[in-house]
């Protein structure tokens, strides 16, 4: 197979494989995109397995033959091209040659008939298949809000992901690593699965780069068995869905608060992270001192100092102290970024406090108190 493809154009199709191939893996293969024509152009395909995107590109191609060539690679090669045209054609040694004005290289490829199938992209879906379409805004936003809370311990496979369910006819997503959780809700078009999914954390990060950069208006995620796929312009990514049952999250949201004390977000975020300085590099331990009128952050280490900051507060109820991971608060306050005020919600100091912006009733963050 050769093709005539646009420089830009063929970025774009090789630009969401980046973080889909894995730099080290059994199957060589897998360091591989797969490229084929298509009606208008050519297909770029890659996958590690449990996630995967494929993209459609325009091009002149001539021939049916498919090719295999190192992904990175490729993607440096086009990257760097020094014209905007650029030409592809398959040698007889299963690799490629790619010219761009003046410049020329050879690159070596494997089998294509090695390329591992990919599970849902091309077969109908099945029946029980739930189809959403939300706005591309919203979805990038709920994604964002929640996956900073998922579970880097590779160990708890059923806190590996984002769980998606069907809420009051809304689509909610909840993500938790045991000591805080992050829940969102958006209204969407079409209902959400009626049993619960975990989306992995991998798919969901390479979702949200491809949905940043997208110029459409709304995406749609379809949820059809073990698999999991978002549509957008001219590809598709999909992912594997996390085999294992979410925990019973509602246990862990507080039904009230003793107190509620609204702070200034940007305010607050820049105390707890002045403060958090001279916390401790492994438990990131501050305490949260709230009396009438004030609100004080402060922490103690003894191998570097201590740090201390107040805030004034409306707050004339009695006075609590609370221990709190620092990051898990700087964390949840960085992608609450489009309120100004946040309501803190606290009961005593062994019980959980909860972070929501103020009027926003669609997203609550709980964290668990630390003893310091």
């Amino acid at each position: 197979m050769d093709f005539d493809i646009g420089r830009s154009e063929f970025l774009e199709g090789l630009a969401p494989t980046q973080g889909v191939v894995e730099k080290r893996n059994t199957m060589p293969i897998l360091s591989n995109v797969l490229i084929e024509p298509v009606e208008g152009g050519i297909s770029v395909l890659a996958t590690d397995l449990d996630v995967g995107v494929v993209r459609k590109c325009r091009a002149t191609v001539k021939g049916s033959d498919r090719i295999s060539v190192n992904a990175r690679k490729l993607y440096e090669i086009v990257r760097d091209a020094p014209d905007e045209a650029v030409r592809v054609r398959g040698l007889e040694n299963l690799g490629i040659e790619v010219v761009s004005g003046r410049f020329r290289t050879k690159l070596l490829g494997l089998d294509p008939k090695e390329f591992p199938s990919v599970p849902g992209l091309t077969a109908k879906p099945a029946k029980g298949a739930v189809t959403l379409l939300a706005k591309t805004s919203l979805l990038n936003r709920m994604i964002e809000t929640t996956i900073f809370a998922v579970s880097m311990d590779e160990t708890r496979f059923n806190l590996s992901g984002v769980y998606v369910e069907r809420h009051d006819e809304l689509l909610r997503m909840v993500a938790t690593d045991g000591h805080r959780l992050a829940l969102v809700d958006g209204e969407v078009d079409g209902k959400g699965p009626d049993k619960g999914v975990i989306l992995p954390r991998k798919g969901l990060a390479e979702v949200k780069k491809l949905l940043d950069s997208s110029s459409d208006e709304t995406v749609s995620m379809l949820v059809d068995g073990p698999v999991a796929k978002i549509m957008f312009g001219n590809g598709e990514f999909f992912m594997r869905l996390v085999d294992g049952e979410f925990p019973d999250y509602r246990q862990v949201i507080p039904k009230s608060t003793h107190s509620k004390i609204l702070l200034d977000r940007e305010a607050f975020l820049a105390a707890l992270r002045r403060v958090s300085i001279l916390s401790s590099e492994r438990a990131r331990g501050v305490k949260v001192s709230i009396q009438p009128g004030t609100l004080k952050v402060e922490t103690a280490n003894p191998d570097l100092g201590e740090a201390a900051e107040e805030m004034e507060i409306g707050h004339t109820g009695d006075t609590l102290s609370i221990g709190f991971n620092a990051r898990y608060l700087i964390e949840a306050l960085t992608v609450m970024q489009d309120c100004e005020k946040v309501e803190l919600g606290v009961s005593d100091d062994v019980s959980p406090g909860t972070l929501r912006s103020e009027g926003d009733e669609r997203y609550s963050y709980v964290v668990m108190p630390m003893r310091l």
